[in-house]
Order: structure tokens, then sequence, then C-alpha cells
């Protein structure tokens, strides 16, 4: 499981109608199996976050079902593994498309809403890649740290409207994604060793605690945050 399914299965159970939102409609309808018996009510909705209108249609498919929109949790992200060198012009942009822009389309048309609601949160899952340079993936790196730049210039921007903007910082966490890439590597429990020592907890996160940190920047119990950057890294940017 991923961090953006936990987070929305975190919601789901404090009993909030869950949007979940990708490109894979295939993907998304499975999803929805895991929702079925929690207390809060969620469905589905096919949007490409790179793409304008699509991110337009989505929030106006939220609004006809619920009426409302209270928390937007960008999560959606890619990844490449290349430094300065090696990457294309056609991957940095099609990463900054995904990673920033994206960001960008949901939080512009999710504040729209929230706006005239007169309250309202944005959490911005970024990544420790952005408040360090970690070798080897630059265009992600640059993604998650202007993704922080976003956050803080909503925060002021948005504040006088009642709306908030934070963002969550993981380190390397356990996902499908991360034990693929351990598993493809040459000797993968030496690979996993790597990841998990550069840390001083000397482990992964584990998904149900990013979720745990998204639900609370969301939360009216931490109503006096905004413009926060939680770091939530096993220690590793503290070094």
């Amino acid at each position: 499981m991923g961090i953006g399914k936990a987070a929305a299965l975190a919601f789901a159970r404090e009993g909030a109608r869950v949007a979940l939102v990708d490109a894979d409609p295939v993907a998304g309808q499975q999803a929805l199996l895991d929702f079925e018996g929690l207390s809060g009510e969620a469905a589905f909705f096919t949007c490409d976050v790179s793409n304008e209108a699509q991110v337009k249609a989505m929030v106006e498919r939220i609004l006809q079902q619920w009426g409302r929109l209270d928390v937007c949790v960008n999560n959606a992200g890619i990844y490449i593994q290349a430094d300065i060198l090696g990457t294309s012009s056609a991957e940095w942009e099609r990463i900054l498309r995904v990673n920033l822009t994206g960001v960008f389309l949901c939080s512009k048309y999710a504040a729209e809403v929230m706006v005239r609601q007169g309250d309202g949160v944005i959490v911005n899952v970024a990544s420790e890649a952005g408040l360090v340079g970690i070798a080897g993936q630059v265009a992600y790196n640059t993604s998650k740290a202007a993704l922080i730049g976003l956050t803080r210039s909503c925060a002021v921007d948005l504040a006088r409207y009642g709306v908030r903007a934070n963002a969550v910082c993981p380190g390397t966490t356990d996902t499908p994604l991360v034990r693929q890439a351990v598993a493809n590597a040459a000797d993968p429990a030496e690979a996993r060793r790597k990841l998990e020592s550069v840390r001083p907890l000397n482990r992964l996160g584990k998904v149900e605690e990013i979720a745990a940190a998204i639900l609370f920047m969301a939360s009216d119990e931490a109503g006096y945050a905004t413009g926060s950057i939680l770091s939530i890294d096993g220690g590793y940017t503290a070094q």
C-alpha cells in the first residue's frame, strides 16, 4: 500500500467522505474495495493531475457529489533516478509537470472552492529530497523543493480567507515502489540496509506513519499551523 491510499483510509476511518483520484481507472476502482465497511464514504474520480481541464472537471464532480471540499491532499508524484548529466529535457519536464504543476492545478481549483466556503486545508506530500540534495535524482529533488516553496506561498496568500496549506516531507518509506526497487537491486538485502542505515532510526518509514502526519496537518487540532513543513524521515534531515 502506498502513502496516498494509506492517507485516504486514515481519513475514511475518521468518518470523512474521501475522493480517490488516479489517472488509472482500474487501479482506482480496485482501491475502492478497501473502503467498504469503514465509517467514511469513498468515491473514485479519474484524473490526470497534470491536465488542467481534467483537474477542473474533477473538482466540479466532487462538488456535484458532496457539495463541499474541505481537504485537498496532493500526493501524486513520479520519480526518475538520474543526475543533471543523465536527465533529458523531456524527463525533466515530465517530472515537473506531475510533481509540481499537478499540485499547483489541484491546489488552485481546490482553493477556489475553499475560499468560497471560508475554510479548508491543503496538505502537500513533499519529501526529504526537497530539504536536502540527494545524489542522482536532480529532477525529483527540484520538484519537491519547489513544492515546499509553493506550500509556503499558498499559506501566506490564502490565510486571509481561512484556508491553510501545509506540507509533510516523508523519508524513504516502505511502499510497493520502494520494495520493487530494492528487489531489482543486485543485492536486495544490502540495498535495503543502505536505505535504512543512512537515517538515525535505522529503518524505513511506514505508510501508516506518513498517513497519520497528513491527517494531523489537516485536522482542527493543528488549526494554528499553516506554511508548516513537517519532516517525518527517521531523522535523516536532522543530520
